[in-house]
């Protein structure tokens, strides 16, 4: 269904003033309001970001002035019928920020979470709430970084409300409480809806920090909940809209034909009369590393795209370009990474692992592999872009980081970042698709098919073009070695990593420092092994880089936590006892381990023959991303020559939580993802191109091959951490250490799919 937006939002300017770090009531700018959109009689609170003194100490540049940026109503809006309208500085794309959002005001204010409507912030530097001034939907942060934020907001509403009730009953506030949605004075039996007392706050000043109390967690109604999810009916009804369903008058719909390999540049177009001449066409545009064409009906520019005669220009001296060679395949890059040689770039380092290692009773070496990934999410790339007549740009795009592509897209419209508005709907799945990409993203190439032709221009990627230009998971090839002492136990333990990250490979350049997105899962490693170096070789990759669910630990833990089970073999010791041993002093992390093998019934590694007669194993892994820990245990066997995962049980330990539901959601997801990764996604290039161009030869997960979950949340009261990606991690590592106990023979490399197992 195509929703169709008639009107662009004014841009307003204001000159009042945010305080730092605090709310504030915007509710008497009225008339700006009122253009926005805000219901009369609504009572609108913001947040003021960290402007002031402490930055301008520290020596950094000020900050911009949020006020004089400010053109919307920011966050909080309770509106006169009982309802509430929350400003979502984050992007919903299936994790659920939108509800866990909405359930953390509504604990501090005190109504049902049922009464939100959530909707996505626009890019504004009143958004930038994020430690750091930043705002992303990414790196599982959405929630834990906004915890604090978000109650306090909750908390002065419901502190101005009582206040305005106050007023209204003549009595004193003191005898004042709320229940869900209102607020009561019980001594009369009288009470007034939040809705009713809105318009009484609207003129009153937000009460100093020092004088809003928080609730106490023990009378917590609704966060540690399993609250219902804000999204879903509408998802679940067909009524939820995403960038590619949108539509504004007038506009016309684009495709494009992209260079078969990256880094080259368009020479001739052997039949582009032919092409223009075609059903529907409009216009024929060379863009860069792809031509595109403009029709009235995509289907039109998708057939005319598709019959383009490209002749393409491999760069000459460019040394800024990211090029993809004509020879290049994944499987000879394997060759070159293996071929990485030299002690690398240390990442981090303890005690003398040269001299444990010269001096071990036993020792161990060994070579894993990983695989290039797709994101291979749910809705294909698109963005609608119109220039409109007061010389503004809006552009509907789907984005991780509105703030980031409204500065970008101002470059390449050539106009000033206050005017263009980035309009972000429903994410269709993401999993890190949806940062700036240069190439990897299609708004590039909707702006200036706008600009060129002068019309509002829709632009989507066929499949096919976008496994073609879809930024991979970076490959790594991981040389470990490890010493042993005499009882069997790691003394000394070594990874160097031969990549390049993902943050480098977006950048296009090696930075002054290590990326640490390259190492995490190898580095921060909470196990007491005495003497560890884990060190990086630097190998740019031809594709273009991004962030996958749970960035480097998506492959770094499945290397450490296998070559630790080879350790552990080496040293005769069990896998589960080994992790038990090097975890003793960690309380939290012994408390994960048992909680994981209570849940699955008990540690048994295997093999051992199940009730159907199959011949099965365990294996065990853990994983620390994100300010979580999780650990996981799967069960498999052999099937003409496959793998089976017929269980996977995973405990999680977040710190605190939210919403128990959401995260059982995210464990499932994950483990999906993760045995997707493990099982049988992987990205080939021959030739120095992309095999699959579409899901008939990029095989994930299908739903017959998915495990029973079994899922415990461990809620240790340790400071907030991630959920979206901390549980993927120990997934792969689990299931290969089972496949390797039930076959013995080890498995260093994935996906597990291109090697043959004797049933």
């Amino acid at each position: 269904m195509a929703l169709d937006i008639d009107e662009s939002r004014p841009v307003y300017s204001g000159d009042d003033r945010f305080p730092n770090g605090e709310p504030v009531n915007i509710s008497r700018r009225r008339f700006l309001l009122a253009s926005a959109g805000v219901t009369s009689g609504a009572l609108v609170l913001g947040f003021g970001i960290p402007v002031g003194p402490a930055r301008a100490q520290g020596g950094t540049p000020p900050l911009p002035d949020a006020a004089r940026h400010l053109k919307v109503p920011a966050f909080l809006e309770i509106r006169p019928d009982n309802t509430v309208r929350l400003q979502s500085p984050f992007m919903e794309g299936g994790q659920g920020p939108y509800t866990a959002m909405a359930q953390i005001v509504a604990e501090e204010l005190d109504i049902e979470p049922s009464a939100f409507l959530v909707e996505a912030a626009p890019a504004d530097p009143a958004f930038l709430i994020m430690p750091g001034m930043m705002r992303i939907t990414g790196g599982s942060m959405s929630v834990r970084s906004t915890y604090p934020t978000m109650r306090k907001l909750g908390a002065s509403a419901r502190y101005m409300l009582i206040e305005a009730a106050s007023r209204r009953m003549g009595v004193p506030s003191s005898q004042l409480e709320t229940e869900p949605g209102k607020v009561i004075h019980k001594a009369s039996g009288r009470s007034l809806s939040y809705g009713e007392l809105a318009g009484s706050a609207l003129d009153m000043a937000v009460p100093p920090e020092d004088i809003v109390k928080l609730r106490d967690p023990a009378t917590f109604r609704w966060i540690g909940k399993p609250v219902a999810r804000l999204d879903i009916h509408e998802k679940s009804t067909g009524k939820a809209l995403y960038t590619i369903d949108m539509a504004v008058d007038g506009m016309l719909h684009a495709a494009v034909q992209h260079a078969p390999r990256l880094g080259l540049t368009v020479r001739t177009i052997r039949n582009e009369a032919q092409v223009k001449a075609m059903r529907g066409v409009h216009s024929v545009h060379r863009l860069k590393g792809a031509v595109g064409v403009v029709a009235e009906r995509w289907w039109h520019a998708k057939q005319a795209a598709e019959a383009l005669q490209v002749d393409w220009d491999d760069p000459k001296t460019e040394t800024d370009v990211r090029y993809m060679p004509a020879d290049f395949s994944t499987e000879g890059f394997t060759t070159t990474l293996a071929a990485a040689k030299g002690p690398g770039q240390e990442a981090e380092s303890k005690g003398d692992f040269a001299d444990a290692f010269g001096k071990a009773a036993t020792t161990l070496e060994a070579t894993y592999s990983s695989q290039y990934l797709h994101h291979a999410q749910l809705e294909p790339p698109s963005t609608l872009a119109r220039f409109n007549p007061d010389g503004t740009l809006d552009l509907w795009t789907p984005n991780q980081a509105p703030s980031q592509f409204q500065a970008d897209a101002a470059k390449l419209a050539g106009i000033d970042a206050d005017k263009v508005r980035i309009n972000s709907s429903y994410l269709g799945g993401f999993f890190g698709r949806h940062f700036l990409y240069g190439p990897g993203n299609p708004y590039p190439q909707a702006i200036a098919l706008a600009k060129a032709t002068g019309k509002p221009i829709k632009l989507i990627w066929s499949r096919e073009e976008e496994f073609l230009r879809d930024p991979m998971r970076p490959m790594a090839v991981v040389k470990f070695r490890a010493g042993l002492d005499s009882d069997g136990l790691p003394v000394a333990f070594e990874a160097v990593s031969a990549c390049e990250g993902p943050t480098e490979g977006i950048a296009n350049k090696r930075g002054d420092a290590l990326d640490p997105t390259a190492l995490e899962g190898l580095t921060g490693k909470s196990y007491a092994i005495a003497n560890t170096r884990i060190a990086q070789i630097f190998v740019k990759n031809p594709a273009t880089l991004a962030y996958w669910r749970s960035v480097g630990n998506s492959m770094n833990d499945f290397f450490y936590e296998t070559f630790l089970d080879e350790v552990a073999d080496k040293g005769g010791q069990d896998p589960y006892a080994l992790r038990r041993h090097l975890l003793k002093d960690n309380k939290r992390l012994s408390t994960l381990l048992e909680a994981v093998v209570d849940l699955s019934g008990g540690w048994k590694r295997g093999p051992f023959t199940a009730d159907d007669g199959t011949r099965r194993a365990r294996g065990i892994a853990m994983a620390s991303p994100f300010g979580s820990h999780a650990a996981a245990i799967a069960e498999v066997s052999i099937r003409q020559g496959q793998v089976v995962v017929h269980d996977v049980w995973e405990a999680l330990d977040p710190g605190s939580i939210v919403n128990p539901a959401i995260i059982e959601a995210q464990i499932h997801s994950a483990a999906a993802l993760g045995l997707s990764e493990v099982l049988l996604e992987q990205a080939l290039y021959k030739n120095g191109s992309p095999v699959a161009r579409n899901y008939d030869l990029y095989t994930i997960l299908p739903p017959d091959r998915m495990p029973a979950v079994h899922t415990r949340i461990v809620e240790s009261g340790a400071e907030m951490g991630g959920v979206g990606e901390p549980p993927l991690p120990a997934v792969p590592p689990a299931v290969v250490n089972a496949v390797s106990t039930l076959t013995g023979n080890r498995v260093r490399t994935m996906p597990l799919s291109k090697l043959e197992f004797a049933s």
